[in-house]
């Protein structure tokens, strides 16, 4: 078990997580800190706060009395609003602490509003401009993405989801109501599907780095950088799964209800709210299904890096960052 606390002085070592990363439990417990919705209306004052507290810590100049609460609650904001590879701080709307809030509410339109083609092709086209700002600001930002891929992603996962929601609507016409209403949660699977390896597609072409155990870089893996996108991709998926499978069974249930008829306009705020609960279990959930430091076996990599790193180290696995 890797532990945050020194044993020669006490002090709190800030390059490991809280808990530990090796059980889904100590992930699970890590990843409900940090996106914790509450998070993302901090301040942009109280999170350099954060960061300036956390930088005295490691070299032992911390203001006197400074507990260690004070410095997990530290750490916990830190790590809610910058990037782990870059130590930049993220755009607000692609932040893990924000994914209840906007989630939430796209989600729940998405739910509502899949019977026209125009609330489809609307509601998707927002919906994935999200997901692109969220795909690119937790990307391994030790590769370089340029304008024109991100452009790329965004387009053809835009037009995928609308494509799919549009094609599946006339599929299911005849079908019965509550097979339409799944139609969202296809589309939205459909289009993580192209978006996230498009939107980090510079990673695929040229790699992404590799460490030891003790954090020296190794050298650059294609083979990572697949392994890496696709659990981000599942994550993805597994983390939109329950809300968009189950809320349509649940409204579809309620909307028999004599009361439930009489008051539509409540229907869109009670699916929000039902995609709200949802997704505040379900992104810590999906954010630990995998590793965020993700391990990969040597004899899996390229030759050539195996070969290169057989010469020069004595190790088995390889570390990288995947990615959220």
């Amino acid at each position: 078990m890797i532990s945050m606390q020194d044993s020669n002085n006490g002090r709190i070592n800030l390059d490991f997580p809280r808990w530990d990363q090796s059980t889904f439990l100590g992930r699970f417990r890590h990843f409900a800190e940090i996106t914790n919705m509450l998070l993302s209306l901090k301040s942009d004052h109280q999170l350099n706060e954060a960061k300036n507290l956390l930088e005295l810590y490691r070299v032992n100049k911390e203001p006197s009395g400074t507990t260690n609460d004070e410095i997990w609650d530290a750490k916990i904001l830190y790590e809610s609003a910058f990037h782990p590879d870059s130590g930049e701080k993220m755009n607000l709307f692609g932040r893990m602490s924000f994914q209840v809030p906007g989630g939430m509410l796209l989600t729940g339109a998405l739910l509502q509003f899949y019977k026209t083609i125009p609330q489809v092709v609307f509601w998707q086209w927002v919906n994935q401009s999200f997901n692109a700002l969220v795909n690119y600001t937790n990307r391994n930002a030790k590769s370089t993405t340029t304008g024109k891929q991100i452009g790329i992603a965004y387009v053809s996962s835009t037009t995928t989801a609308v494509a799919v929601s549009v094609g599946l609507n006339s599929l299911v016409k005849r079908s019965p109501p509550i097979i339409a209403r799944y139609v969202p949660f296809v589309a939205v699977a459909a289009a993580n599907c192209v978006n996230i390896p498009l939107s980090r597609q510079s990673e695929l072409l040229n790699g992404i780095k590799v460490y030891d155990k003790e954090g020296e870089e190794l050298g650059m893996s294609k083979r990572a950088a697949m392994k890496g996108i696709g659990q981000v991709v599942t994550s993805r998926v597994a983390m939109a799964a329950p809300g968009m499978l189950i809320i349509p069974i649940i409204m579809e249930k309620l909307e028999k209800f004599r009361w439930m008829q009489r008051i539509k306009i409540l229907h869109m705020p009670l699916q929000v709210l039902l995609c709200g609960v949802s997704l505040s279990f379900m992104v810590p959930v999906a954010c630990s299904i995998f590793p965020q430091k993700c391990s990969m076996s040597v004899k899996h990599l390229e030759k050539e890096l195996q070969d290169k790193i057989r010469q020069s180290k004595n190790t088995s696995t390889v570390y990288f960052n995947k990615g959220l």
